[in-house]
């Protein structure tokens, strides 16, 4: 979104001021306890649980700025875990039940033959004691045993490390992973692994989408396209930019190479926007949410998302 922060791209229609918030966590918790923007990043899985319950003040355009696979966010203590089944019984760290990170890892976990109804999951931050985060977490609708760390002296790493759970997910990695010697990824040969499950799935995880508070939408109706259009012709300048290899604008060193397997698996764009690229990825996430007792029913994405139109606006 660099193109749009600088204001080299300008959404049509809107004086846009860009405010940058280091850790998403903060821009969420800000957006639904208080409402403080216009528009923002947002939790995939947040957005759609709370369109699930009725909540329908936020208005979800697909636009995807955060989107990773995750299996390499799975930590295990080797002492305890040494395939994905040992994990059956077992006390697993996580930062919310909730987060998407978690929803997509857990996904994967089941696929590989892990019972998840056998798991008791432990939340808590995963670098430091306490929690992660304050969100308006609504109760699920299945039976789920969740356990909120409360330790002041531990993290979730910690924990891990002392074998009292027996692996973490999450969106970080505990920083006891390549310090603990008990401690190492699940799967060891972690780009094989991410990438031939994009192979066999054609799925590239999502974690965020943008939204827009309703009331704003309802008194100008241009503004979800106005931002989708923007917002896209600044991820375009990105990916020019990241071919530009004269001079290296990214910290890659191998950058050449990881484009030519970039093109090679994802047809040149891995990060499209909009609902029909993205259709097995959102379809597949909906899915895990109702499963794991998220959701009450498979939301159909046209319900999820407010109406983008061509770039020709009536402001």
């Amino acid at each position: 979104m660099d193109a749009l922060a600088q204001g080299r791209v300008k959404p049509a229609g809107i004086d846009l001021n860009y405010i940058t918030i280091e850790h998403p966590r903060d821009i969420f918790d800000r957006m639904i306890r208080g409402m403080e923007f216009d528009a923002s990043e947002m939790s995939v899985s947040e957005y759609i649980c709370r369109w699930a319950d009725g909540e329908r003040d936020l208005i979800g355009i697909p636009i995807l700025p955060a989107r990773a696979f995750r299996h390499n966010c799975i930590a295990v203590n080797t002492d305890i875990i040494q395939k994905p089944s040992d994990l059956n019984g077992k006390r697993i760290g996580v930062q919310l039940y909730t987060m998407t990170a978690a929803v997509w890892i857990r996904g994967a976990l089941q696929t590989a033959g892990v019972d998840l109804s056998s798991i008791t999951w432990v939340e808590g931050d995963i670098k430091k004691p306490g929690a992660h985060g304050k969100p308006k977490a609504k109760p699920l609708l299945r039976p789920v045993r969740i356990v909120p760390y409360m330790d002041a002296a531990r993290s979730l790493s910690d924990l891990l490390a002392d074998g009292d759970i027996a692996a973490t997910i999450g969106a970080d990695t505990p920083p006891c992973l390549g310090k603990a010697p008990n401690v190492q990824r699940l799967f060891p040969n972690i780009r094989e692994t991410e990438k031939r499950y994009y192979q066999d799935t054609g799925i590239f995880p999502i974690m965020h989408l943008v939204v827009i508070k309703k009331d704003l939408v309802d008194k100008h109706p241009f503004v979800p396209s106005s931002l989708f259009h923007a917002m896209n012709e600044s991820k375009d300048i990105a990916l020019r930019g990241m071919r530009f290899l004269a001079t290296y604008r990214y910290m890659l060193p191998f950058l050449p190479a990881d484009l030519e397997e970039i093109d090679q698996l994802f047809g040149g764009d891995p990060w499209p926007y909009g609902i029909e690229p993205n259709r097995k990825s959102l379809e597949a996430l909906v899915t895990y949410l109702y499963d794991q007792a998220m959701v009450d029913r498979k939301i159909p994405l046209q319900e999820l998302f407010g109406p983008v139109h061509g770039p020709n606006l009536k402001i």
